[in-house]
């Protein structure tokens, strides 16, 4: 998995259930199809590390954002490989999702 700093932006690209099921407690959730619309709300001056479920969506999210100018990183693994690290998650459904 991709260091992610604590201070980082954390951008989960993950839809609204995968979301719900469990998300990193600092992370800021904008779907993936979404991005386009809301990406004013990604900042401009600090780096970015986008999260998926193990990488794909945010492998593509960040080359976007890059393209666009700003700084992401793409968190490889994503929010499977930050649950198996132990990394803290919130879940609004009370079970890790990852967890069998």
């Amino acid at each position: 998995m991709q260091a992610v700093p604590d201070e980082a932006f954390l951008l989960d690209v993950r839809e609204h259930d995968e979301w719900r099921a469990g998300h990193a407690p600092t992370a800021v959730h904008i779907p993936l199809g979404e991005l386009q619309a809301r990406v004013e709300e990604v900042p401009g001056d600090v780096p970015v590390y986008v999260v998926c479920r193990v990488g794909g969506r945010s492998a593509h999210a960040a080359a976007w954002l890059n393209h666009l100018g700003r700084d992401a990183v793409n968190v490889g693994g994503g929010m499977q490989s930050w649950a198996f690290a132990g990394r803290p998650m919130v879940s609004e459904t009370g079970q890790n999702p990852f967890v069998a």
